[in-house]
């Protein structure tokens, strides 16, 4: 892979040839004395949207000239406004119009999931999960073990990497869904690592999960907008996924939700609500739910309009540039910033250990990297270099030069600090400077 010399030159080169640089003007760029920052924390909150405000403001004024008749009378009138983002939604993960919903946030759609597709009975108890997921989904997990009176301690699996590896083995994770075989009821995986940043082998996990008659869920926290996803033809029996991240909604906007269409029309349980029920017949407040045989059958309450309104925003966007394109940006830029890391940290002897897949096609574009004998000083003194980066415990720093809105002379600007930071004298920050990140 050809990629950019690390001089400021050919950075600014590489971004006059870049086919998607106009998307970088559509976003706000937090600034520091009229700088723009280095921002490397899409993977945590993704920016705003100029168009943010304008769009907010077009909801807000129908709400004030329609009250509650803007269900109906609202220029996007909110009874229907969740179906504005299905399309939109079905193209950032590879899924069929009917087998996806906007609704919720990420773990409540992981838990009204989890209801559906942890059914254990007889010896088929046991989830199988990555090692160290994001500790909400082992809390949400480990809760559903215990609801059906188990035992996480006994019932909860994690794969361990191989003694000396930080990231797992797909041959590994396969072998371990071999050997639990009908005890195991449930396979959960991020579809990317948020802690290391791999990108699992989805289809093979489905496929050998179900061989052994389990069922496979996915938390795409970190993939959705940020890999590509073929869900339906991977046979993914279910998915949540927030949007906050790379797909740029806003600090707790809506999640997202799939369900594969082989199970659209099962007796599979589900709690139930009114939103998820008929809507030819909703308003008619019967007693008995009668669910959409679609994945809006698993809703329960009606539309969040006003953030639903920025995802929109957001999918329309990522609808124009593209997918395939984004992801021929990301491996070009990811690729660079590991370029640069490994420079730096060898022109000043400093191991920056990057612990991300060197494969290309097992990351996206976030980087983990251990800096051995600086650790957190390192992430601190970046932070005053105006470089938004985030420390994960114990000894992590992830930095996600994202395609949408990141340049290469981004990466160039995060080298020079980078080299600043290990040439001089390295002292604790005094964290006025910190942004503090989710996951």
């Amino acid at each position: 892979m050809m990629l950019p010399r690390n001089t400021l030159e050919s950075a600014r080169q590489w971004d006059g040839r870049d086919m998607l640089g106009e998307y970088r003007q559509q976003f706000l760029i937090p600034k520091v004395k009229e700088t723009e920052i280095i921002y490397f924390t899409g993977n945590s909150l993704g920016l705003q949207p100029k168009d943010a405000g304008a769009t907010l403001e077009r909801e807000l004024e129908d709400w004030g000239r329609f009250g509650v008749e803007g269900h109906f009378h609202a220029r996007h009138p909110w009874f229907s406004y969740h179906e504005r983002l299905t399309d939109g939604a079905a193209t950032i993960v590879g899924a069929r119009r009917e087998e996806v919903v906007m609704m919720n946030q990420l773990t409540s759609n992981l838990h009204f999931l989890l209801v559906s597709f942890y059914r254990p009975h007889g010896k088929r108890v046991k989830i199988l999960t990555e090692h160290r997921p994001f500790p909400s989904d082992t809390y949400a997990l480990a809760s559903h073990i215990r609801f059906h009176g188990l035992d996480p301690k006994q019932h909860l699996v994690e794969v361990q990497p191989r003694e000396g590896e930080h990231t797992l083995r797909t041959e590994d994770i396969l072998a371990k869904i071999e050997e639990l075989g009908d005890e195991l009821a449930l396979v959960l995986f991020g579809g990317v690592q948020y802690y290391t940043g791999q990108f699992f082998d989805i289809a093979a996990i489905a496929e050998k999960t179900h061989a052994v008659g389990a069922h496979a869920g996915f938390d795409l926290a970190h993939a959705a907008g940020n890999v590509p996803l073929r869900l339906h033809d991977w046979q993914v029996d279910f998915a949540c996924w927030c949007t906050y991240k790379y797909l740029n909604s806003g600090p707790g906007s809506v999640g997202g939700a799939f369900i594969h269409e082989r199970h659209l029309k099962s007796d599979l349980p589900r709690f139930a609500g009114w939103w998820g029920h008929d809507k030819k017949t909703r308003f008619l407040m019967g007693p008995e739910f009668n669910p959409m045989p679609t994945a809006e059958g698993w809703q329960v309450s009606n539309a969040p309009v006003l953030n639903m309104a920025i995802h929109f925003l957001s999918l329309t966007q990522f609808v124009n540039a593209g997918m395939e394109r984004l992801r021929e940006k990301s491996l070009l830029l990811t690729g660079y910033a590991e370029a640069v890391i490994k420079e730096v940290g060898a022109k000043h002897g400093v191991n920056l250990e990057i612990i991300t897949p060197a494969d290309p096609a097992q990351r996206g574009c976030q980087l983990s990297v251990i800096a051995h004998g600086k650790g957190k000083l390192l992430y601190d003194r970046l932070t005053q270099e105006y470089v938004s980066v985030d420390w994960r415990a114990p000894n992590v720093i992830r930095l996600a030069p994202v395609p949408m809105y990141n340049s290469f002379e981004d990466v160039y600007r995060f080298g020079q600090a980078l080299e600043k930071c290990l040439g001089g004298k390295m002292n604790a920050g005094n964290g006025d400077r910190r942004i503090m990140t989710g996951e």
